[in-house]
């Protein structure tokens, strides 16, 4: 009797990953990035090269706790078994949490709808299993004007000021953020942002720009200059990498 071969069926992933070590999320031609790892597992599994495709990149030493991806392939013996061999192939450093198969239209970046974002800040001296995973910044910070300035900067707006891209990289600079907000827990702060989507380092240049009026070294006026300029200058610092993580992907259904 002649086997049953399954036909290629495309799946949708959702994983985690600690960036620390990691060239980023895309993949690199002469460092390891969190893409590569997952192929090399993904080619393990079926025996064939599988590429992948995200939501979106992520930078180099940033975290994420829901990042999306896709691929197509053949599989017949279920999700769950899928997860498992996932879980049997990859380094401790990068989780895959959820599979599911997916229609053959899906894609894993061109149908989100939106992403979550948080940034992590200390307030003093992180201990030793916080300081991977957070900004520590000694100076005292003023809460209420980091609020103000979310509150500001919340809403439809061209962001461009809060961007690396330039050049032939341009896109349209146009963001919702729907939600960005402060919250502090004892010598914790966490920066929560969601919008439609986000630009190169926009969630990065937004927290640097808080922390920037938290210090008292820039005015709300002067952000909201900033902001009205759509042009990018040296008083947008871009927070560090370790403090921030990806932590959801929305999408229509």
């Amino acid at each position: 009797m002649t086997p049953v071969v399954p036909k290629p069926s495309r799946w949708k992933c959702t994983c985690a990953y600690d960036g620390t070590a990691f060239a980023g999320w895309q993949s690199q031609a002469k460092s390891d990035a969190i893409q590569d790892v997952i192929e090399a597992c993904l080619a393990a599994i079926f025996k064939q090269p599988i590429r992948i495709h995200g939501s979106g990149r992520t930078d180099a030493g940033v975290h994420a706790l829901g990042q999306v991806f896709h691929f197509d392939a053949a599989w017949g013996h279920g999700a769950r078994k899928l997860l498992a061999a996932f879980r049997m192939g990859l380094p401790p450093e990068i989780s895959v949490k959820a599979v599911q198969p997916i229609p053959a239209d899906f894609h894993a970046r061109f149908d989100a709808t939106g992403k979550r974002y948080e940034y992590r800040i200390q307030l003093g001296a992180a201990d030793p299993f916080q300081h991977r995973y957070c900004w520590t910044v000694f100076r005292p910070l003023d809460l209420a004007a980091m609020k103000a300035a979310a509150e500001l900067l919340r809403g439809r707006h061209d962001f461009e000021s809060f961007t690396a891209l330039n050049g032939s990289q341009r896109e349209d600079s146009i963001r919702d953020l729907r939600r960005f907000e402060v919250v502090r827990r004892g010598r914790s702060i966490r920066i929560v942002a969601e919008a439609d989507g986000f630009l190169y380092k926009m969630m990065r240049s937004l927290v640097g720009a808080l922390v920037s009026v938290g210090e008292g070294k820039l005015s709300l006026s002067q952000l909201r200059e900033i902001l009205k300029a759509k042009e990018r200058t040296h008083r947008i610092l871009t927070a560090p990498p370790q403090g921030l993580f990806l932590v959801r992907v929305r999408y229509a259904k």
